[in-house]
């Protein structure tokens, strides 16, 4: 068995990034650029106001000074004269401030009678104008390759004058189910029978992750039902089985796949929840084999797949993020796997993440999980920890799944 860290790392050297295509801005939303945003045009093009008030030279507002008003640039209709001595121009908050002028009356702090104003408060050079540029500035990189677009995002893309975006494709995921005993939600249940959670579960983490699911139709527990599956996933970026990878008669998926001329890179790793968990290349694609566990098959997806699309993403793909908690009840030594339990997560009087695991963590117990707030993470052979001790844990509802 190899450690959860080298599975992840050799998961990851097998796979690049997608390649790019041009969307419309408005279907931009979650995709990840793949090439920079650089700016069409300077925002705000020219000087202009961010108040409604009258522009005016600074040395001609001082207190109690009146001034004539010779004209008005609501926004979008620029004032094409220039103000001189003892002149004013009516403007309006997004309006160009016109040429002579380097202060801004406000409307409040002024008084006007026909064609005069009168100064309330004294102005100061340059208060209230916005400078040409200030937002940023023509080929100005706005939006870096690489990030999964925001709505703020969206709207920056937007105002530097982008209608198309460049972005990776999205990761197509092939999500095959295996098993005997398997029945879709809603269907009737044979004696011994479940109900199939994964293929649904994964699903929504794809799409979650940005990806779009392919899910297929459940395998059952036979070589040539299994293997038939090579013929379904052309045009896949990932193939992801769940169920059949352990040591039992009827895990067949290893064998299956390998009559269809998959490579196997490893297989079973040093890991609670999840040991039987596969890795490989079936052709072109490659081949992420979860455990039938509902509870480990989310687990490793999170562990794996997770950064496994990432990458495919064009994201910086690693370990999803951990971070320092407090333990809220005491745990017993750990084995020769790495551990993730499952486990609540809330404050204590001084602010600090404290991080309880439900005390039992069996790994078909899927309501246990998806009332998780995070998993604690435990080495290999860690000693055993009391209350209060601190540990690392990954947040489930950071990770958006």
């Amino acid at each position: 068995m190899i450690s959860v860290d080298e599975a992840r790392d050799r998961i990851l050297a097998a796979l690049r990034p997608l390649p790019a295509e041009t969307v419309g801005l408005s279907a931009g939303w979650n995709r990840v650029t793949a090439a920079p945003v650089a700016a069409r045009l300077t925002q705000p093009p020219a000087d202009v106001s961010a108040m409604d008030g009258y522009a005016l030279r600074a040395a001609d507002g001082g207190l109690g000074a009146t001034l004539r008003v010779i004209g008005a640039a609501p926004a979008g209709h620029p004032f094409g004269g220039r103000v001189g001595a003892g002149e004013t121009v009516r403007l309006f908050t997004g309006s160009v401030v016109p040429e002579g002028a380097d202060a801004i009356l406000l409307q409040e702090d002024a008084t006007r009678d026909g064609d005069r104003v009168s100064v309330n408060e004294a102005v100061v050079a340059g208060r209230h104008i916005r400078r040409a540029g200030q937002d940023f500035s023509a080929g100005d990189i706005v939006v870096p390759a690489g990030r999964r677009l925001t709505a703020r995002d969206i709207g920056l893309a937007a105002a530097a004058n982008h209608p198309w975006l460049v972005v990776h494709r999205r990761a197509r995921i092939a999500i095959l189910a295996t098993g005997d005993e398997i029945s879709l939600p809603g269907e009737p249940i044979p004696p011994g029978g479940i109900v199939s959670s994964n293929s649904h579960a994964l699903a929504a983490l794809v799409r979650a992750l940005g990806g779009e699911p392919v899910v297929l139709p459940v395998a059952r527990d036979d070589e040539a039902t299994i293997a038939a599956t090579a013929d379904q996933i052309h045009g896949m970026d990932m193939l992801v089985t769940t169920g059949g990878a352990s040591v039992g008669d009827h895990d067949l998926v290893i064998k299956a796949l390998r009559a269809r001329g998959m490579t196997l890179d490893f297989w079973q790793i040093a890991m609670r929840p999840g040991k039987p968990l596969l890795f490989g290349q079936l052709g072109a694609t490659p081949v992420l084999g979860l455990p039938g566990n509902p509870v480990s098959a989310l687990v490793c997806a999170i562990l794996f797949l997770l950064p496994a699309m990432a990458r495919l993403g064009g994201l910086p793909a690693a370990a999803p993020p951990s971070m320092p908690a407090i333990l809220g009840a005491a745990l017993k030594a750990n084995d020769h796997r790495a551990d993730h339990l499952r486990a609540t997560v809330s404050s204590d009087s001084q602010g600090r993440l404290v991080a309880t695991p439900f005390p039992v963590q069996d790994s078909a117990m899927l309501r246990r999980l998806a009332l998780a707030d995070a998993l604690i993470l435990r080495a290999p052979h860690a000693p055993a920890l009391p209350e209060g001790a601190e540990i690392r844990v990954i947040r489930l509802d950071s990770l958006g799944l």
